[in-house]
């Protein structure tokens, strides 16, 4: 490159420099050859052995990701015109791929979404969900948590210009990837730029028609899951008339949902209490709780319990004619997928032995190591074993405000699938 660069220079293996061509972001610790002496956090411009620009990214001291990379145009400084552009062009992603979605009658789909999603959005490290008039945010490293003063502005600025009634931003950054780059864990308010702060982190979030009580201070992520909105949209299409079975309800969108539908009857159930006592409150908020009924389980635990006793099935409010299974991701590394796949599998087979002929099954799994061929040869091996073949629905993936993107798999971490059972 014969232009002068203003950023530290790192050097990196042949291996590294075909992975940053094929499109993928990382460079690993042990793909870095030299490095200039740099702080923690800065930009640094990545270039192969040869001598040729790879891109500039964000350095990580203490994270096996050494470098995310941000920008391979080297036309671009890593100023604030450049990080409002990417957030202009995140919000206005959202804008096009959910504007025109929302159901007739209800709330844009914009009002509850994912705003920002990290490597997908060219903003490594950093997720920004939107309920309503507050952001919630998680910044896992540590380039972006030092460029938290630049974007937080820039955010309310963009959608605030854009007539989005957004005030003030909420910060969770618990989650467990802050310690791997070094950054303490810590949640509250963002008191910046003279945001408002509301007295509690309670708020009310309109999806899909439905209201929901989030705790976005103690609940999962960032309090909600986001990314299954249509999905949950697809269980209301074929609820009607059908009693359902919500397992890993957490706060109850799709027991929510399947009520709001038609279902005649609807169980959920979640290990957490807390995550019970908020989907009974919403089926209350909804007035859909005279048709709603709550068990707080083990799901995998719980499901051989209705298929081997009648009584417990009907107590429960069974037999049921459509179950979603909606887990946690059960592997969050490559070399636990075979026990991931096992759990799967299980879980699926539980579900087919309780459903008539006729039923349905939604089904799906939220791990990107659990990839979709993985998942349904799992679903496979579960009907094999239960006896039963699957007629496919539907088959769907997360909510395109949760962008993949194509050269980074770890950006496509949601398979969902509807079957019939026949």
């Amino acid at each position: 490159m014969k232009q002068a660069r203003p950023y530290p220079k790192l050097i990196v293996t042949r291996k590294a420099a075909r992975a940053l061509k094929a499109g993928h972001p990382w460079v690993f610790e042990g793909e870095v050859i030299e490095a200039e002496p740099c702080a923690n956090g800065s930009v640094v411009d990545v270039f192969e052995e040869n001598g040729t620009w790879q891109g500039a990214g964000l350095l990580s001291q203490e994270s096996k990701i050494r470098v995310r990379i941000v920008t391979r145009n080297a036309n671009d400084r890593l100023d604030e015109a450049f990080w409002a552009r990417r957030v202009a062009y995140a919000w206005e992603h959202r804008k096009v791929a959910m504007g025109g979605c929302a159901l007739p009658g209800c709330e844009p789909d914009t009002n509850a979404c994912r705003v920002v999603f990290s490597e997908a959005d060219g903003m490594p490290g950093l997720i920004v969900d939107r309920y309503e008039h507050v952001l919630v945010s998680q910044v896992g490293t540590v380039g972006m948590e030092l460029l938290r003063p630049i974007i937080y502005p820039l955010l309310l600025k963009v959608l605030q210009e854009d007539g989005q009634d957004v005030r003030c931003i909420y910060e969770r950054n618990d989650s467990p990837s802050r310690v791997k780059e070094g950054l303490p864990q810590t949640k509250g308010w963002w008191d910046g730029q003279g945001a408002e702060v509301p007295d509690t982190p309670r708020i009310k979030v309109v999806e899909n028609g439905l209201s929901f009580d989030l705790d976005i201070e103690n609940s999962q992520k960032t309090g909600f899951f986001l990314d299954q909105k249509y999905n949950r949209r697809a269980v209301r299409q074929i609820a009607g008339g059908r009693r359902v079975l919500d397992c890993f309800c957490h706060v109850g969108p799709f027991g929510l949902n399947a009520a709001a539908g038609g279902a005649d009857f609807v169980r959920c159930v979640d290990v957490s209490q807390t995550a019970i006592d908020l989907a009974a409150e919403n089926a209350r908020l909804n007035g859909l709780d005279d048709r709603m009924d709550f068990t707080c389980a083990n799901v995998l635990e719980y499901l051989p319990e209705l298929r081997k006793g009648r009584a417990r099935l009907r107590e429960e409010g069974g037999p049921f004619d459509l179950i979603v299974l909606d887990p946690p991701a059960f592997t969050k590394s490559r070399g636990t997928v075979k026990h991931a796949a096992r759990g799967y599998r299980e879980i699926n087979y539980e579900a087919m032995r309780l459903l008539p002929r006729g039923g349905y099954l939604a089904t799906c799994s939220c791990s990107h190591f659990m990839t979709r061929d993985l998942l349904a040869e799992a679903i496979a091996d579960a009907a094999h074993q239960a006896n039963v073949q699957l007629k496919q629905v539907e088959e769907r993936q997360q909510a395109p405000d949760h962008p993949i993107l194509w050269g980074v798999p770890e950006t496509h971490y949601l398979d969902f699938f509807v079957f019939q059972v026949v």
